[in-house]
């Protein structure tokens, strides 16, 4: 099937904060400047929610297990994450990205899409949008933003990662095509290591494998990802910066090494994935009040199993004792679990969320 696809021409930034949350932690003490840290966790237990660059050095990064993390950087400090502090930087940083555009389509505390191609300041080159934005963020908050500037949200968000720590790519529609022809699909923002896994068995492991199977294909395989991976193949993306953007939930999964199939076992994994859905809530002051439960057992069948209650969950553990009991409805399971997934729906504003209630956890999805 060949389909022809017009896009209009649009001028994106995609502005991520570098190691956000350990960068708050080394600009508010200077004891830990140049030293590798980790937000979130401890030595002992929990997950690495932000790594430093010191201990990137070493292979710690963002959702690795504390134990593992301190193996690797022995000299590794963690630090418990400070969410209030967060949110009045990322606040301080969206008031500089509003001088330029009203089309801000926030994704976490730390990065955001910017729609810049007709903006306030009258502006038209990019770039020099994207340079003014991380230079203002630089003077009033200390901290360094990198950033992406392409023509759709995909490219934005490739570009922003090209030049990290501290800079700045353009993909212009001319490039666009071939770099994304050159790129491993398992680089593709919106490409997990599971699809990846997937697309390696039918062949595809670079934009160009990507770009020469048909619509048709990719939509048998891959459901309703599959337009979305054809545009991205040829450098199309038709996402419209969305100022509006609505999350429907937030979830989180893990495909194992090995296949589970003792229950205890399968309970321990559960932890660290209640985990970073209620640290995005929390950083986010939202929460949910539908857990639901995925599993994906070794021949790639899956189950689900949601619960909704009347309020909203108020923490972590609320999620893991639903989580947990819906995972005991699914055993004896019928084979191996090679994958666990929890995702907290029926999302609300919980002004709980924001002030003592807010759990001491440190996972920014």
């Amino acid at each position: 099937m060949n389909v022809m696809i017009q896009t209009p021409i649009r001028k994106i930034i995609h502005v991520d904060m570098d190691a956000f949350y350990a960068s708050v932690e080394q600009r508010d003490n200077p004891e830990l400047r140049g030293k590798p840290l980790a937000v979130g966790g401890s030595a002992a237990r929990g997950v690495v929610a932000a790594a430093s660059y010191e201990a990137r050095k070493f292979g710690v990064h963002s959702a690795m297990p504390s134990i593992t993390a301190a193996r690797k950087c022995p000299d590794l400090i963690f630090v418990p994450p400070r969410f209030d502090v967060y949110k009045a930087v990322s606040q301080q940083i969206r008031e500089i990205f509003a001088q330029y555009t009203p089309l801000i389509e926030p994704l976490s505390l730390d990065e955001a899409y910017l729609d810049v191609t007709e903006n306030l300041r009258g502006m038209e080159i990019a770039t020099e949008i994207a340079l003014e934005i991380r230079a203002k963020i630089k003077q009033a908050t200390g901290l360094n933003a990198s950033a992406g500037i392409s023509y759709n949200k995909f490219l934005a968000k490739m570009a922003s990662d090209l030049n990290k720590p501290n800079g700045q790519a353009v993909i212009t529609p001319r490039n666009g095509a071939g770099f994304v022809e050159a790129l491993p699909v398992k680089k593709f923002h919106g490409v997990g290591p599971a699809t990846a896994e997937r697309m390696k068995k039918h062949g595809i492991e670079t934009g160009a494998d990507l770009k020469s199977k048909s619509l048709q294909f990719l939509t048998e395989h891959f459901g309703k990802s599959g337009p979305y991976f054809y545009g991205i193949a040829r450098g199309v993306d038709l996402r419209q910066v969305r100022p509006d953007r609505i999350r429907k939930s937030v979830g989180a999964e893990d495909t194992f090494v090995q296949d589970i199939d003792d229950l205890e076992r399968a309970r321990t994994e559960l932890t660290p994935l209640a985990e970073k859905v209620w640290r995005h809530c929390a950083a986010n002051g939202i929460s949910g009040k539908t857990v639901t439960l995925k599993v994906k057992y070794s021949d790639f069948t899956q189950a689900t199993r949601s619960r909704t209650s009347a309020q909203p969950c108020s923490d972590v553990s609320d999620v893991l004792e639903s989580a947990d009991a819906l995972l005991t409805t699914v055993y004896p399971f019928k084979l191996p679990v090679r994958l666990l997934g929890v995702t907290l729906s029926s999302l609300t504003n919980d002004p709980s969320a924001d002030d003592e209630e807010q759990p001491q956890l440190g996972f920014d999805l």
